[in-house]
């Protein structure tokens, strides 16, 4: 089945139906979805600025990602639940768009990058000065932020392919 039979197959259930007929859901949803960005996006540039050495160098970076990685997973939980229920809701408007299948490669690897990068760093034996993987730490954090940035341009794009 394509995109569009799927997309065509979901637009008629009830669930979505009861979610586009509620005038207030989608903008709630929205709401809470952009909130969940900020959050993650505003703990993923802290955490990658530390790392490429830019902010909070006085710190251990272990402590400024056991701080923020948290926040980031909660995020992404909530991004998830609620992206699904935007989809439910509008399944046209994003499965047959080539744009938010860009924005969900984006956020495979920025998920998949966020998981190796940062976990090494949670070992308190782990010494970011003293290992092989310090050379790549500047360069990863600063593509990780690339990633993001490019998730929030193509999340916005969405609504104008």
């Amino acid at each position: 089945m394509s995109h569009q039979g799927v997309g065509d197959w979901l637009y008629d259930t009830q669930i979505s139906t009861t979610l586009r007929d509620v005038d207030w859901v989608i903008p709630s949803v929205q709401c809470v979805h952009i909130l969940a960005i900020a959050v993650l996006i505003g703990s993923a540039l802290v955490t990658d600025l530390r790392l490429a050495g830019v902010l909070a160098t006085d710190e251990n970076p272990a402590t400024v990602v056991r701080r923020y990685l948290p926040w980031m997973w909660r995020a992404l939980v909530v991004l998830l639940l609620t992206g699904t229920v935007l989809i439910v809701a509008e399944p046209a408007r994003t499965l047959a768009n080539t744009v938010f299948w860009s924005k969900m490669a984006l956020v495979l690897i920025a998920f998949v990058l966020t998981l190796l990068f940062r976990k090494p760093i949670l070992n308190p034996q782990f010494r970011v000065e003293h290992s092989a993987w310090a050379a790549a730490a500047k360069p990863l954090a600063w593509v990780s932020l690339f990633i993001w940035v490019a998730i929030i341009f193509c999340g916005r794009w969405i609504a104008y392919t």
